[in-house]
């Protein structure tokens, strides 16, 4: 129960409107360091939204998300840091961000926070080694001294470059796909190409992992796959992975904190066996919208 412990990120009253509608209301939630947490709801109950809020591509409505990149995410320190006005700062119990404060780009690159999406967005024309090379960019640009020093071949940007690919030769090993590493990413089975897109996320160093349906479209053997890397992710590298997913085999079987959403309204938060048995929860995803019905719906459900 490290999210009750040891908090990496606290969204507090997180709130998103499009003009009259209300995507996600007042959601508060947290993702403890080093717990896989699991964002669950039937389509619609605004996933996807939280996501984009947590890595910029929203600026949420209202709300705060205080993200602790090392030590935790104390109540006094991110009060002081929203008072400051300013982003981020290091507080007495590490480096704190308020991510509703800051660019795309500085959540990916500064707070560590790495993303994929519902739907494959591999470099399909690349190989699969440049496209775990290319998630490397930043650093690769910075030894570069933006671009002179490796036109040139001098400087640090040789041994930076050679860091980069023993990175990612690593994670092709991890994936099994260390004997495809010249081939055309577009030509890989889709299940290898969903690892790679993980991988390649974590070619960044994040200290959070976020996954939007990483286990859409995949077979049984696949999702199996897809459960030992992410385990792996967690217990080997100390990575925290914030997940959306509909596969509850998947959720339940590699989740530590689960957090469920309808209407964009959070009807449970806890472990995974406390969230299976809510009666809100079955009800939510049978689509009951009598709570009246609850209780005749958990009764036939379980019988």
């Amino acid at each position: 129960m490290r999210w009750r412990t040891d908090p990496l990120l606290c969204a507090e009253h997180l709130t998103m409107r499009f003009g009259g509608l209300t995507a996600v209301s007042d959601l508060s939630f947290v993702v403890g360091r080093g717990d896989i947490t699991a964002l669950i709801g039937p389509n619609g109950a605004g996933k996807t939204t939280v996501f984009n809020c947590i890595t910029g591509f929203y600026k949420p409505t209202e709300g705060r998300l205080a993200f602790a990149r090392q030590g935790i995410a104390d109540p006094d320190d991110v009060a002081t840091l929203t008072l400051s006005g300013r982003r981020s700062a290091r507080m007495r119990n590490g480096e704190l961000y308020l991510l509703e404060r800051m660019p795309d780009h500085e959540i990916a690159w500064r707070a560590r926070v790495a993303r994929t999406f519902q739907n494959i967005r591999l470099f399909s024309g690349m190989t699969v080694l440049e496209n775990l090379i290319v998630a490397q960019h930043n650093p690769l640009m910075l030894a570069s001294g933006m671009s002179l020093l490796g036109i040139i071949g001098v400087g640090p940007y040789r041994a930076r470059e050679r860091e980069a690919v023993q990175k990612a030769t690593y994670w092709l090993d991890r994936i099994g796909l260390i004997d495809r590493a010249d081939d055309p990413a577009g030509e890989l089975p889709y299940g290898a190409q969903r690892r790679l897109e993980i991988v390649r996320a974590m070619c960044t160093e994040p200290t959070l992992l976020c996954l939007d349906e990483p286990a859409a479209g995949l077979n049984p053997k696949e999702s199996s796959e897809l459960n030992a890397l992410l385990r792996m992710i967690r217990d080997e590298h100390g990575t925290s992975i914030l997940l959306i997913e509909h596969d509850m085999s998947v959720v339940m079987e590699i989740s530590d904190h689960v957090v469920v959403l309808d209407y964009g309204v959070k009807i449970s938060d806890g472990a995974p066996d406390e969230v299976r048995n809510d009666p809100k929860v079955i009800a939510a995803y049978l689509g009951v919208d009598d709570e009246a019905d609850v209780e005749s719906v958990v009764a036939e459900v379980t019988r």
